[in-house]
């Protein structure tokens, strides 16, 4: 049996105020889609920052709703910021299969989808399944699987352009008291999954052409990110988003304009948790 799950599609942040997290990540230098707005059952909404290969989420809640709680708790408990990842599927319903066949438990499988706004003033289906990693097997955060049905309404060319010349995730890294052990965890969620020890932590392949997991005890983090305030990012989930662009003096220019004075990291510019609702968002070259 195969491993179905072959890198991450995308992550997001749940925020407690999603037009606040736009206008901030706006400030940065990204672009943003227009506000999708979920079924009021759900009670949320979103904005997507599209990059080529994967992208970032930002996550709000609108109203409180049953199928919300648990958003909800996480946001009174943890804290605002990085919170899920969302790994590469074929077919939501077989990976599922798959992976019961591995060893590995799954929960949550279902099927949604949010209107899209379009460039000619019409209106898309953005469709999708997902099925989620049991909490038995996430070490940290959420952890779940997304298979598009629509890529042609979520991929929007004109979302693909941002002034900071983003073009990829270059990582998402976390805080662990114990890395390697937390690392191996993780590692089994993924096909190509591996561990590789470095300095303070360790780092977990999660595919070809996709972002790694670093994971850094609290020490090394902080030498990391010197002046982050690490408490204003999410416990127990995510905590940096390390984002590639192809002009570093692009990026640097977009937090120079938004009155931010960047976190000098090894490799290159960070904006710290207080200016992008609890995520650190570090600027590394392409």
């Amino acid at each position: 049996m195969t491993h179905p799950v072959k890198g991450i599609d995308h992550c997001f942040a749940l925020v407690n105020d999603l037009d606040k997290a736009a206008k901030q990540y706006e400030a940065l230098g990204f672009t943003l889609s227009p506000r999708g707005e979920h079924s009021a059952a759900k009670g949320t909404a979103n904005y997507t920052i599209m990059f080529p290969e994967d992208y970032f989420e930002l996550l709000g809640i609108l109203q409180p709703t049953e199928l919300n709680a648990s958003r909800r708790e996480i946001l009174e408990t943890q804290g605002e910021g990085l919170h899920a990842i969302a790994c590469r599927i074929g077919d939501a319903a077989e990976a599922a299969k798959e992976l019961e066949a591995l060893g590995l438990a799954t929960m949550g499988l279902g099927s949604f989808s949010r209107p899209v706004p379009l460039p000619d003033g019409s209106e898309g289906i953005a469709a999708f399944s997902t099925v989620s990693f049991t909490p038995a097997d996430t070490p940290l955060g959420v952890v779940f699987m997304c298979q598009h049905k629509t890529r042609e309404t979520v991929w929007l060319p004109e979302l693909l352009e941002h002034a900071n010349t983003a073009c990829g995730l270059g990582a998402i890294l976390a805080l662990s008291d114990t890395p390697p052990e937390t690392g191996a965890e993780f590692a089994k969620l993924w096909a190509a999954g591996t561990v590789t020890p470095i300095e303070g932590g360790c780092e977990v392949t999660t595919g070809p052409d996709s972002a790694p997991l670093i994971l850094l005890t609290s020490e090394a983090m902080a030498a990391a990110y010197p002046g982050a305030d690490l408490s204003a990012t999410a416990q127990g989930a995510f905590t940096v988003l390390r984002v590639k662009v192809s002009d570093m003096d692009a990026a640097a220019l977009c937090l120079s304009k938004a009155g931010i004075t960047p976190l000098q990291t090894a490799a290159g510019l960070a904006a710290a948790p207080e200016y992008a609702s609890g995520v650190i968002v570090e600027f590394v070259p392409a």
